[in-house]
């Protein structure tokens, strides 16, 4: 198995598709002979040409909308938005026209594309590149929401996005691009959307997560084993919507507490969805409050070294929400 970071291992998965299924395209801002803003589809123009690498003038709305035009058509679009904060021009597009399309046809045809999405801070892109907003997207109905935090399911889930008959969002939390390396399976490993993954077993609590929260989970649970004999069970979700509700009530079961992590703001994040499914559905199984640790209650990630810091969730004040759980 190779060993790759999660942007190599994203560009391999396009890379593979495109040679895979010649109806398979990329296009965005920069994708084609610079090869992406973080280097994402670096010599994919090069190796298939601008008609399947396409670069787009800077309209979001643009983008989504031709993604959406060659999918009706038959084409497998995957849509790069630079930064997650940009997606809102295409907004209209995304929520009113392409989730919508499978249902307004009566299911005569669905749109098989994806939209990448780099999202989350700390990489210093302050206010307008750093947002998370996968909440708005999970809440639309006809649409996938995918957020990986390993190479390897970042390439075997951007694999079956491609191969969806239905528009997927693929976010991609940019701290992790290049964080660390780890063992991808070769040849054509495909992890299923919807499934997520007991990234750490445990029998004491369990810590809900996704994307570089499940990096910071996992240096989490170690700390907390160590230092405090607690095992704390980590559950990265891998895919947000459909959530695997099967797997967030099993860890319940088992452990009797549930944390909940991600660096969205908390006031209507993804966390209150995964907290009321465990009220409603796992209450009997509770020893402690069901407990939320998320971004902060401002607008955006500052721009100020110190304050981004003050910002971003990280192991530590994961081991301390933990903690306190712990002790119920």
């Amino acid at each position: 198995m190779a060993e790759l970071n999660i942007l190599e291992a994203i560009r391999t998965a396009m890379d593979e598709e495109l040679e895979r299924d010649p109806n398979v395209m990329v296009l965005g801002e920069d994708v084609g002979k610079k090869g992406g803003v973080f280097g994402a589809t670096e010599g994919l123009w090069a190796k298939y040409g601008g008609k399947r690498v396409l670069d787009t003038p800077l309209t979001e709305a643009m983008i989504a909308g031709a993604a959406a035009g060659a999918a009706i058509y038959g084409l497998r679009p995957i849509a790069e938005m630079q930064f997650a904060d940009f997606s809102y021009p295409a907004f209209n597009q995304i929520v009113s026209e392409i989730s919508r399309m499978r249902y307004r046809s009566n299911n005569a045809f669905g749109l098989p594309m994806v939209i990448r999405m780099p999202y989350g801070g700390g990489v210093h892109g302050a206010l307008y590149h750093s947002q998370s907003n996968e909440a708005y997207f999970t809440s639309t109905v006809g649409l996938k929401v995918v957020a990986p935090g390993t190479p390897a399911d970042a390439k075997g889930l951007l694999k079956a996005s491609v191969r969806d008959p239905d528009p997927v969002m693929f976010f991609e939390h940019k701290k992790t691009y290049r964080l660390f390396k780890a063992e991808v399976p070769d040849g054509d490993n495909v992890v299923p959307i919807g499934v997520a993954d007991v990234a750490r077993a445990g029998k004491h609590l369990s810590i809900f997560c996704y994307g570089y929260m499940r990096f910071c989970a996992l240096e989490a649970a170690e700390t907390l084993a160590r230092e405090d004999g607690v095992e704390a069970e980590v559950v990265d979700l891998r895919t947000l919507r459909p959530l695997d509700t099967a797997a967030v009530l099993a860890s319940v079961a088992k452990t009797g507490k549930a944390l909940v992590v991600h660096e969205a703001n908390r006031f209507g994040g993804f966390g209150a969805e995964v907290a009321a499914i465990i009220a409603e559905q796992a209450f009997e199984h509770l020893d402690g409050p069901i407990t939320r640790l998320a971004g902060p209650e401002v607008p955006g990630v500052p721009f100020h070294h110190s304050l981004e810091d003050w910002f971003m969730l990280n192991p530590a004040k994961i081991v301390e929400a933990a903690r306190g759980l712990a002790a119920y």
